[in-house]
């Protein structure tokens, strides 16, 4: 090979090289382009497929934010509907108005916090802790319910003159306005002894007998409890029904419990429609709340309780 062949084989050489350094530098100059184009439309616009993922939850933002506006109206109206309760209820009774399970809650969440932060040997203690105590207590609530089997054997039909049952239809406990002890009177407005319990009952409503009994009183208008019945149910017991419309029983009658003795009404000293009732062992006026126990369960024993003892205005 001569000279001009080895000069003309490395031209040839020199040329492919530098075409393929032209078609490599182009191609790099194009990939980046596509990158900074890609980079930038990306940025500023979206692929038919992105603008389907994005704009799919917009009228989920939509309703929501109504949701949200909604929400914030209820709550507003809530919040003015308890203070505007809040206030009639202040003017009514002088009183706030109670929050029935507010303090059994706090404290059911306050023992739940405690159980999140022990171990399972602990809960495991505490279990059979409490197993042992609630296996005492049924064994004292059989001997007391054997006691007290026991008892109603001895009195028989004695139990039937006991009073049991409220004198109003209150299956929803909702009616009992006020209970026994030192509640603020409505016309005097100072503190007094109240020794019995006021249904707030629309006038002419039922009034029952709450046991078996001879009625021993039945007085007319023209006394502070307006019209009121009394029924003897020997043993110690009577029961005043007060404040009535109209007496459907006459003195001397025997009546048995759960009849119709009377129609409610606002006659007296009364702030409005309502029954006043009492209830008397040997002379002496005892709290009738828990003279209901024929008809209540334990947990409605229990609110009929936290009801009664709220701090409410008596009627009469």
């Amino acid at each position: 090979m001569n000279i001009e062949d080895k000069k003309r084989k490395l031209l040839e050489y020199k040329a492919r090289r530098q075409k393929i350094i032209r078609l490599l530098t182009k191609s790099l100059v194009w990939l980046g382009a596509a990158v900074i184009y890609y980079v930038i439309f990306s940025l500023f616009f979206d692929t038919p497929v992105e603008y389907r993922l994005k704009h799919s939850t917009d009228l989920l933002r939509e309703q929501y934010a109504e949701l949200e506006i909604r929400y914030d109206s209820l709550a507003t109206v809530l919040d003015n509907l308890g203070e505007r309760d809040r206030n009639v209820f202040n003017i009514l009774f002088e009183a706030d108005p109670y929050e029935l399970g507010t303090e059994f809650e706090t404290e059911r969440l306050r023992l739940h916090e405690q159980m999140l932060g022990k171990s399972k040997r602990q809960l495991r203690r505490k279990l059979n802790d409490g197993i042992a105590v609630l296996e005492t207590k049924m064994a004292e609530l059989r001997l007391s319910g054997n006691r007290l089997e026991e008892e109603m054997q001895r009195l028989g039909n004695g139990i039937n003159y006991i009073p049991s049952i409220q004198p109003v239809i209150n299956n929803r406990l909702t009616l009992l306005t006020a209970g026994y002890g030192t509640l603020m009177h409505p016309f005097y407005r100072t503190l007094q002894s109240h020794q019995g319990v006021d249904y707030t009952v629309p006038e002419g409503s039922s009034v029952f007998a709450t046991a078996d009994g001879t009625v021993k009183e039945v007085s007319g208008r023209n006394s502070t409890f307006g019209q009121s019945i009394i029924i003897d149910h020997g043993n110690g017991y009577q029961t005043q029904y007060s404040h009535l419309s109209s007496a459907k029983v006459g003195k001397g009658q025997k009546v048995n419990r759960g009849d119709i003795i009377a129609l409610s009404g606002n006659s007296g000293l009364s702030l409005s429609p309502h029954l006043h009732y009492e209830v008397r062992v040997n002379g002496m006026r005892v709290d009738p709340i828990h003279y209901f126990f024929m008809e209540l369960s334990p947990s409605e024993y229990q609110r009929i309780i936290r009801i009664s003892q709220s701090g409410m205005q008596s009627f009469d």
